[in-house]
């Protein structure tokens, strides 16, 4: 082991352990991403990742449109009357309301396919609701982010599922149907295991009074009349997103455009102020890029001077030697390395294409060790506190993404073990 690899764990563990002591993130990523650059002897390379995370075209435009949408649904009212709708039912379920959420941002992962996109569109409707609802903020969020684990490995223009099915010569539709048992059934013991965690040990949902107030208006639900048109205002973007999906051509409807759609319905149906309902979108994007983006482009420094230093190309080739245990390699390499670089995508394609097409030569059939890379890969980022999708989601609870994490790790963990033994 070189010493550049030493040392950059010693960084990790350094990054990590600040965080843990409310360091700001983004500065402690964005130092920790700098410094292992430099090791590298490519300290520029950290800047250049900056720059590229602050024009990522697959975030910025979609996680900043649904934030300004989230700031003109608020000012709006919409929520209000939505929550008005919905609180007494909701209030009913009581802590399997975190269940509820969890499943619901399943489902819609299915259509949009993009775990930031997910979270940005359901998270920016649902986490107010949730903790209006009475969930603690903190568990509101990880509903949201734990719902984001592996709904897109059922829709057959998943990129994994297209290059897995490839690896074993089968068609898509049908490795999604041989497989599809196995993504829900692990897909329900990850939400059932993290729901307990946060009802039993987290206490979500008890919350105390204080941690609602931000959420909570001054006006009291029933002090006015409930408007179907602005309840429903909230969930037109995700409407628009899932119908889109099913019945329109790829790409023709994407998540900037029905949050601009929704904001476009709440100028029509509220009737006053179009001219502070555009300042309050356009603030709410600033907002967004300000808090959200910023902690994902710190992040994106971070996983790449792992990368440039070379502890992540030394992690897949230690994963490439355990061809006798590959099943947990399989598992818990991809999982880790999710974990650590916060990217599900990185640490399923690393794995494999350096790993999955030698299946044949230890035994094992391609499809199942690709699968199973690709759901531990999603586990991970889940569990990962610079994820994408858990950042967004702590952005609108306003809540530590470690917070989201500590909620996060048993249920993935055991849904990670669970996946291994049934599948291989």
């Amino acid at each position: 082991m070189s010493w550049q690899i030493l040392v950059s764990i010693l960084i990790i563990c350094a990054a990590i352990y600040a965080i843990v002591k409310k360091c700001d993130a983004r500065l402690t990523l964005f130092l920790a991403g700098a410094i292992m650059c430099l090791l590298a002897g490519s300290p520029m390379d950290a800047f250049k990742g900056f720059v590229k995370g602050m024009v990522n075209p697959n975030l910025v435009p979609p996680i900043c449109a649904a934030m300004g949408f989230a700031a003109a649904v608020t000012y709006s009212k919409c929520d209000q009357h939505l929550v008005a709708l919905l609180a007494t039912p909701l209030r009913k379920i009581g802590g399997l309301l975190i269940f509820a959420g969890m499943f619901t941002t399943f489902l819609v992962n299915i259509a949009i396919m993009s775990a930031a996109g997910t979270a940005a569109t359901v998270g920016a409707t649902f986490i107010p609701i949730m903790i209006r609802a009475g969930i603690r903020p903190a568990g509101a969020a990880a509903a949201i982010g734990g719902g984001t684990m592996m709904g897109l490995l059922l829709n057959p223009g998943c990129a994994h599922d297209i290059y897995i099915a490839k690896l074993g010569n089968t068609p898509v539709m049908e490795f999604i149907s041989n497989n599809a048992i196995y993504i829900v059934a692990t897909m329900l013991v990850a939400a059932i295991v993290s729901t307990l965690v946060m009802i039993f040990f987290f206490k979500d949902n008890k919350p105390e009074a204080a941690e609602l107030a931000e959420f909570v208006s001054e006006e009291k639900e029933g002090e006015f009349k409930i408007n179907l048109a602005k309840a429903t205002a909230p969930l037109v973007p995700m409407v628009l997103l899932i119908c889109g999906t099913l019945w329109l051509p790829k790409g023709s409807l994407d998540v900037v455009a029905s949050m601009l759609l929704g904001v476009a319905n709440i100028a029509i149906i509220s009737f006053r102020h179009p001219n502070e309902l555009i300042k309050s979108f356009f603030k709410g994007m600033g907002s967004g890029y300000a808090s959200v983006i910023g902690l994902i482009i710190a992040a994106g420094v971070f996983a790449l001077g792992m990368q440039k230093i070379g502890l992540v190309p030394a992690f897949i080739d230690l994963l490439k030697e355990s061809n006798d245990i590959a099943r947990w390699g399989a598992s818990f390499g991809p999982f880790l390395l999710a974990v650590l670089t916060g990217s599900g995508e990185a640490a399923i394609w690393a794995f494999n294409q350096a790993v999955t097409p030698h299946a044949a030569s230890f035994g094992m059939n391609p499809e199942t060790l690709g699968l199973l890379c690709a759901i531990a890969g999603q586990l991970g980022r889940t569990a990962s506190p610079i994820a994408g999708c858990i950042i967004i989601v702590a952005g609108i609870a306003k809540v530590s993404p470690v917070e989201i994490s500590k909620r996060m790790c048993v249920g993935m963990l055991v849904a990670l073990v669970f996946a291994a033994l049934i599948m291989v």
